[in-house]
């Protein structure tokens, strides 16, 4: 199993910057993926970004050129980079790993965009 927590969250003004991470523990060798989701008051919980054990990487076309995800093997930390945020990313952002076991997931994190 793997832990996640997230953390980074806040309020910021449109066309600001807010970098998320997610502390991950336990076992990664079943893992396939890490990923963030988010999930705004009333829609479904949506892919953001992810990364594969390979370093590939994928995004929403919503964030395309505005956010980018890492992840530092040394720290076990996952990151999410978001730049010239827009209101329409306020949302609750969720650190999720995919594997052989199924899916793990953090609590959450908010973000507000205001504009």
């Amino acid at each position: 199993q793997v832990h996640l927590v997230e953390s980074g969250g806040g309020l910021v003004q449109a066309g600001g910057s807010l970098r998320l991470s997610c502390a991950l523990s336990g076992s990664f060798y079943v893992i396939k993926t890490f990923n963030w989701y988010r999930q705004a008051p009333g829609k479904q919980r949506d892919l953001v970004a992810g990364i594969s054990i390979t370093g590939n990487t994928n995004y929403a076309d919503s964030v395309k050129g505005r956010f980018t995800i890492s992840r530092d093997n040394a720290e076990n930390t996952l990151t999410l980079q978001m730049n010239s945020l827009r209101p329409e990313d306020t949302a609750v952002y969720y650190c999720n790993s995919n594997g052989f076991f199924g899916d793990s997931w953090g609590k959450g994190t908010l973000v507000t965009v205001s504009s």
